[in-house]
């Protein structure tokens, strides 16, 4: 499709997710039900199956909280205290839920400054389609809150399906600091840095100052809706 056909279809990949077959579906409720039958069968069943889990249900609610938290920096405490599970438990299902290529976990920059926060994983979903069907809302955007983080979540999961696509060998990250600076993705390729803020609105933003401050010569970028798919598909194929 071309670059039009793909930026009016924006809303559905973030409503609807981008597997092959739901393209197959029409209507909302159709893709709904798509989507909802392949979380029963393959996240909740055949993962379980496989793994052989003992706490089929912890899963599910498992789930559903790193949905729920979506690009925010995850606990293992604190998800194991509110399941009720060890922390060990609860890291691997994260590491099976890796595996099975339904989340994946994006760590914290550091050049081994003290400021900077590397304890706890970002969590993301490889499509959004299954983490909107995982809490049950396929709203339209307009009427719902959290636009912000699919719009992370999409950008995110898509460049590292495009750099994988183009084998290259980049280390993606997030950046944070103790005072609550943060850039959404750091990449590290063959060791130049390109730092990302990505914003659904198309507000004007700049980088924290403490940012360059440290990496004066790391790149940066706004990504927002005027130039995603410059950043997707150009330099995905460059």
């Amino acid at each position: 499709r071309n670059r039009f056909e793909l930026d009016a279809r924006l809303e559905e990949f973030l409503r609807f997710g981008l597997y092959p077959e739901v393209f197959a579906y029409q209507g909302a409720a159709e893709k709904e039900r798509y989507l909802a039958g392949l979380c029963d069968g393959f996240l909740y069943r055949d993962i379980l199956e496989l793994a052989q889990l003992k706490h089929g249900s912890k899963l599910q609610d498992l789930l559903k909280l790193l949905a729920f938290q979506m690009g925010n920096q995850v606990s293992l405490s604190e998800l194991g205290a509110s399941l009720g599970l060890a922390k060990e438990t609860v890291a691997h299902y994260i590491d099976l839920l890796e595996q099975s290529f339904v989340v994946f976990r994006l760590r914290g920059f550091s050049r081994n400054l003290r400021k900077e926060m590397t304890k706890m994983d970002k969590v993301y979903f490889y499509d959004c389609g299954v983490r909107n069907s995982v809490i049950g809302n396929h709203k339209a955007l307009a009427d719902r809150a959290d636009v912000g983080q699919l719009w992370e979540n999409f950008l995110i999961s898509e460049r590292l399906k495009a750099l994988s696509n183009r084998q290259k060998n980049c280390d993606i990250r997030f950046w944070r600091t103790n005072t609550g600076a943060e850039l959404d993705m750091v990449e590290d390729m063959d060791g130049h840095l390109s730092a990302y803020e990505f914003k659904w609105t198309k507000e004007a933003v700049k980088a924290p100052a403490s940012w360059t401050e440290q990496y004066p010569d790391a790149s940066w970028q706004c990504i927002n809706r005027a130039n995603y798919l410059d950043w997707l598909l150009q330099e995905a194929v460059s």
